[in-house]
């Protein structure tokens, strides 16, 4: 195949048998991956719906297939790229590799100037992780509705609101389960910024901040993103919001992006000390030192 715009490499806890499974099986997919899914090999491998960007009709050719590789090409919004999953076996389980090829520029992306295609990246990053937590036997991350202006989604974390918050607003920490450097000044009015103040010195600003309860971030260009935390039974609920933006052109990649944070944000706390499935993450363009592997 073409060299990959995306690579991402995921430990998955069961044997490479089952994991290749829960990738042809369109009864499993369609609990990780989409709303739809028809897979009937080598010939046909599909998938489509509200939970796929561009999903309206299936848009998948299987290219090639093999014990341990599926390889197609997917068109989203008419512009055709070659995915390929790849496994290979690992003392802890397996290793899922997913690339994919001919995605828009970070630029186009930060710039919303590349449609559907610009939620690529961070839909496969959201989906390999429902696929580590589907064959953990854990309930999953809420997918992104790409058919809804609605960007709203709450899990349970099987931690007390207090250690989730602070999870979520120390820049050490945070960079443990996002995946990605951040800046965090943790109070009313401190800044917030994604890949650090070197890199978006302004960054969003903390304009609702009660510790073990709510934040709301407000961005330069007017969204909000927000989350809310009720505690029970030392458990937490943690609800997660974006607003502020064109309900015609919702901010889909960075929605998604948020959720397969969120999944990573569970399993911090459920998971200590082997919460990290991810091994590899190489997106092109994107700013050297951003994102981080923890393993």
């Amino acid at each position: 195949m073409t060299e990959p715009d995306l690579l991402l490499t995921a430990i998955v806890p069961t044997p490479l048998k089952e994991t290749y499974q829960a990738l042809t099986d369109p009864a499993a997919l369609r609990v990780w991956l989409a709303e739809h899914a028809e897979v009937d090999l080598p010939g046909r491998y599909e998938f489509w719906g509200r939970y796929t960007p561009d999903g309206a009709e299936p848009h998948q050719r299987v290219l090639h297939v093999d014990e341990r590789t599926i390889r197609f090409a997917w068109t989203v919004d008419g512009v055709a790229a070659t995915v390929q999953f790849e496994l290979a076996e690992d003392e802890d389980g397996t290793l899922v590799t997913l690339t994919h090829s001919d995605l828009p520029s970070f630029e186009e992306v930060i710039a919303d100037q590349a449609g559907a295609r610009g939620a690529l990246q961070t839909f496969w990053s959201l989906a390999i992780a429902n696929l580590a937590d589907y064959l953990a036997g854990r309930e999953l991350t809420p997918m992104v509705d790409f058919t809804s202006s609605e960007l709203r989604a709450s899990v349970v974390i099987d931690a007390a609101p207090d250690e989730v918050f602070d999870s979520m607003i120390q820049p050490e920490v945070f960079r443990k389960w996002f995946g990605a450097n951040v800046d965090i000044e943790p109070r009313l009015g401190g800044r917030f910024a994604m890949g650090g103040f070197d890199v978006d010195p302004g960054g969003a600003k903390f304009v609702e901040f009660e510790p073990g309860r709510k934040a709301a971030l407000l961005f330069a260009d007017g969204e909000t993103t927000s989350w809310e935390l009720d505690g029970s039974g030392g458990k937490t609920r943690l609800t997660m919001m974006h607003s502020g933006f064109d309900p015609d052109n919702p901010p889909y990649p960075g929605w998604a992006g948020w959720l397969g944070g969120i999944a990573g944000l569970r399993r911090y706390h459920e998971l200590p000390g082997r919460h990290s499935i991810w091994r590899r993450v190489e997106i092109a363009g994107v700013p050297e030192g951003m994102l981080t592997v923890d393993q």
